[in-house]
């Protein structure tokens, strides 16, 4: 079986994420999208908790599996024996970023490759950070999240738990 990881903090979840989750549960045998914790990002606007079950109200597809972790990405992916990481590219500074990400999980996981997909063209702009500033702005976010969970996002933009 061969078991990939998308791994990504999903503050909120987006259309973009989405979309590379499906399409990855279209190429391997089982997809686990991973809720990481970003060390980079100072406040989150939703817990790790919450996190999973907005993307349990986006995702349908039945090899798609949900977990989390707070240590090394690649300590899980053995835990898993994942063939793959899977990530979502947008733009060239994306790639930067990622492309030594992966030379780093590649380093110290050596069976596992690092597989990037394109965003398509509506969700090149699209990021989580976007969708918060947006909604905390009183913008329409509704083109950029599932459907499911855009009210959620709205409340808590708006201060409600």
């Amino acid at each position: 079986m061969k078991v990939a990881i998308c791994p990504g903090s999903f503050d909120p979840v987006t259309l973009g994420h989405v979309d590379i989750i499906e399409r990855a549960a279209d190429i391997f045998d089982e997809v686990i999208v991973l809720v990481m914790s970003n060390s980079t990002k100072k406040v989150s606007l939703f817990t790790i908790e919450e996190r999973i079950g907005l993307l349990e109200k986006c995702l349908d597809k039945p090899n798609v599996k949900i977990d989390t972790h707070s240590g090394l990405l690649v300590d899980y992916a053995k835990s898993k024996n994942a063939v793959a990481i899977v990530k979502g590219l947008r733009a060239v500074s994306d790639f930067d970023y990622e492309f030594q990400q992966a030379l780093t999980n590649k380093s110290l996981y050596p069976e596992c490759e690092t597989v990037f997909l394109c965003a398509r063209g509506d969700n090149m702009f699209l990021s989580s950070s976007m969708v918060k500033e947006v909604c905390s702005l009183g913008g329409d976010i509704t083109s950029f999240v599932p459907a499911s969970i855009a009210d959620i996002i709205y409340k808590r933009c708006k201060g409600d738990k």
